[in-house]
């Protein structure tokens, strides 16, 4: 019985190449870009569980006293009934008074942990570049030290160790990420004790995990047994995994809402370009189901021919699809995890199973529907509907569009897809969700541009000058009155304006709130304003928007800000855009910080503004000759880190898409010329030229890309505008009105054409190899 159906199989797989290798390709990118796009959208909604999962986080990472605390008794707590899994004891150490390379030279306390090897039952470390230490002398950072403004210290740095004994020196080796920020950075075992200074006490570092640790309760009762099992005082510190998780949860938020938006285009694009090309491999076999079914196929036999000619090159590129995503997912996992701050994301095995199977079950009904409407068919119908679309399908377009004052070969090639509404309709929205996705990238790139200005305040505050010592934490007057002449006199300078940072207590917040206060004019500093005015005397403040909403003010009313004794209370009168401290913020003329105690006032840098024209590079030399090096003249840094992990997973992820997008494209021509190939014998024939021919397939899809871009342009503006406020709300701030309207008047004329570009570049191929087709070929594989 299951002969001839097997030899159906066989002969339709190796007659038709193209489209089998068509199928394939199309399973292959389209499962690729599936568990690429739901890998992203699973592991942006809980990355740092994820990363906690795989890493094996520690749930408790306990610092303790050595000098009270034996090996045996220490061994004893991860014997404890609450306990499932330990690592140490590890030798740490805090140092401090280390210099580095660059201009910051002095650099922050940095706690180091001594372990012989990245891995273990406990806080399992990511090793992001580099080695693991194997000598001394040498170190790994963790990644988020390692990338912080303050230290920037690649490979091969060194930094230096004053605050001990023969100053020892060590050499970055490596960057490795600890889900939970256990260490700021790792030595050998060894280089511990050459670390400590003299006096200081000794602490080892143990790591659990325990039975429950679900809320703050867990983790406290958790904590209340170490302390028991030890002796009183051991424990210096206990750092739960909960605040580390709630620090990342703030950083993760922005980048969700635009990968869960890729990545939902993507799945969307796939299962669409996946039933558009199987079902229209059935349609166009329908003449060869019709002389299947005049030599006695029953229906049930057709079903199993077709289905088993599609399951071939389905099953094999969804296999190899699986390899594609997985390989495409590392770079990108690998920046995503970077963004977040989690060490390292992977693809979750369910997410492997159930693409496949997922894209297989569309493939089945994809092939199992129309070869079932086809297999009730009688033979002579089905050789009748397998020669030709419907009779009278886009005839009437045929006709109207030839009385346009074009070339034939244009206004057949616009008319074509009118013959095949459902296959347009689909190829339609592939294209579309392309276009969208384009111009979506394009916006939001453009945004997140203005974020960096706005954060940076670059673009008003081009050059800054702060003390040249390192220790240096302020101006001191005399240098005030030296900076000020300098500027007077230097050509090119048209605003400055000294800037002095602290912090104060503010009513209904509990903290210490960042304030920074200008001298003199400061409207030109860059700020960008949300809603309100700048402040234009004293008593008044602009704040961001992550002060507003966590003191439930609003622009006009008063709030009162406390230093020590002294108090103030004060109008704000603008929102501006910022996150420093997660938004919660105060910035004010120095006049009003003033009133706050004289202790403030004092500046630590002045930033100034220059003339248009005026070349930063050539200002900046001739300002630091002019003041020497006591001070420090350097252009306002415009560098964002996460900024630039989103621009590169967004460009990723748009080429990504549109690449799907144009595969379906090419699927949709490979079909329809297999169906018209004797119409273009035919065309050859009379007379049609190869260049003409081009023409023809290219336009059979141009039309549909100019409607797909006309209306992916408005889709995307409007997914923009909807993606950027939620990130601004998940990072604390809303965001301004220019930053949403940066789409100019030419850029939406050539976004519009983005997917006549697609649909082009898509249909190339087919299109050269119909140009090539010889006339009899064409007209004997009618």
């Amino acid at each position: 019985m299951m002969g001839p159906v097997a030899r159906a199989v066989r002969g339709g797989v190796s007659r038709r190449r193209v489209q089998t290798f068509v199928i394939g390709l199309v399973l292959l990118v389209s499962v690729g870009a599936s568990v690429l796009a739901l890998t992203l959208v699973v592991d942006s909604r809980s990355p740092f569980n994820h990363a906690f999962a795989a890493q094996r986080g520690a749930e408790v990472a306990a610092s303790i006293d050595a000098a009270r605390a034996t090996p045996a008794q220490l061994a004893a707590t991860t014997r404890l009934p609450q306990v499932t899994a330990s690592a140490g004891p590890f030798g740490a150490v805090t140092v401090t008074d280390q210099f580095g390379p660059g201009p910051q030279g002095s650099l922050p306390p940095l706690t180091f942990v001594g372990r012989a090897s990245p891995g273990g039952g406990v806080d399992r470390l990511t090793l992001q570049s580099g080695h693991w230490p194997d000598a001394l002398g040498q170190m790994v950072l963790e990644f988020n030290q390692a990338s912080d403004f303050q230290l920037g210290l690649p490979l091969g740095s060194k930094i230096t160790v004053d605050s001990v004994p023969g100053h020892p020196k060590l050499t970055v080796v490596g960057i490795a990420t600890s889900v939970t920020n256990s260490a700021g950075g790792w030595v050998t075992p060894g280089e511990i004790a050459r670390l400590r200074a003299p006096g200081a006490p000794t602490t080892v570092q143990m790591l659990y995990r325990f039975r429950s640790s679900a809320t703050t309760a867990d983790i406290s009762a958790d904590e209340r047994a170490l302390s028991a099992a030890l002796p009183p005082g051991s424990v210096n510190s206990a750092a739960s995994y909960l605040s580390v998780r709630v620090a990342e949860a703030s950083e993760i938020g922005p980048f969700v809402p635009f990968i869960v938006a890729f990545g939902v285009i993507g799945l969307v694009m796939s299962v669409l370009i996946v039933a558009n090309v199987v079902s229209g491999a059935v349609v166009s076999g329908y003449r060869r189901i019709g002389v299947l079914k005049s030599i006695g196929f029953t229906p049930g036999q057709v079903i199993s021919a077709y289905a088993g000619q599609v399951a071939i090159p389905a099953v094999t590129g969804c296999v190899l699809g699986v390899v594609l995503g997985n390989v495409l997912a590392l770079p990108l996992l690998a920046q995503t995890a970077n963004a977040f701050g989690v060490g390292a994301l992977g693809v979750p095995a369910w997410v492997d199973a159930a693409v496949p199977v997922g894209m297989l079950a569309v493939v089945g009904l994809a092939a199992v529907l129309p070869s079932l409407r086809a297999g009730r068919l009688s033979a002579v119908q089905a050789i009748a509907l397998g020669r030709a679309p419907a009779a009278g399908r886009g005839y009437t377009a045929h006709r109207l569009l030839g009385r346009l004052p074009l070339p034939r070969p244009l206004t057949i090639g616009l008319a074509a897809p009118f013959a095949r509404p459902a296959r347009t309709v689909i190829t339609l929205a592939s294209v579309l969700l392309g276009a969208t996705a384009v111009t979506f990238a394009v916006g939001l790139s453009s945004s997140l541009s203005d974020v960096v200005t706005g954060l940076s305040h670059s673009q008003a505050q081009q050059v800054q000058v702060s003390p040249g010592s390192p220790s240096a934490f302020a101006l001191t007057a005399a240098q005030q009155r030296a900076v000020q002449a300098a500027l007077s006199n230097q050509p090119g300078t048209i605003h400055y304006t000294a800037e002095t940072d602290a912090v104060v207590s503010a009513s209904g917040l509990s903290g210490q709130v960042p304030v920074t206060a200008f001298s003199g004019d400061s409207g030109w500093t860059g700020y960008p304003l949300i809603s309100g005015h700048w402040f234009s005397r004293p008593g008044q403040v602009v704040v961001p928007s992550g002060f507003l909403w966590a003191t439930g003010k609003s622009v006009g009313q008063t709030v009162t800000l406390v230093n020590g004794g002294h108090q103030e209370t004060v109008r704000i009168v603008g929102q501006i855009f910022g996150t420093q401290n997660r938004g919660v913020s105060v910035v004010t003329s120095a006049q009003t910080l003033a009133r706050l105690g004289r202790d403030l006032i004092q500046p630590y840098q002045f930033d100034i503004g220059l003339r248009p024209g005026t070349s930063v590079t050539s200002y900046v030399t001739a300002l630091s000759g002019r003041l020497g090096n006591s001070y420090a003249v350097q252009p306002t840094s415009r560098s964002s880190k996460v900024i630039d992990l989103m621009l590169g997973l967004i460009g990723t992820l748009t080429l990504l898409l549109a690449m799907v997008a144009g595969l379906g494209v090419l699927n949709a021509i490979v079909l329809s010329t297999r169906e018209r190939v004797h119409d273009l014998g035919v065309y050859k024939a009379v007379g049609m030229t190869p260049r003409q021919t081009i023409a023809m397939v290219i336009c059979w899809v141009a039309g549909i890309g100019l409607v797909a871009g006309l209306i992916g342009v408005p889709a995307g503006i409007a997914l923009q505008h909807y993606v950027l406020p939620v990130m601004g709300t998940a990072a604390n701030t809303a965001v301004p009105a220019s930053f949403l309207d940066v789409y100019h008047a030419a850029e939406i004329a050539l976004l519009a054409l983005s997917g006549v570009v697609i649909a082009v570049i898509g249909a190339l191929l087919p299109a050269g190899w119909a140009a090539r087709t010889r006339t009899a070929t064409a007209l004997h594989a009618e």
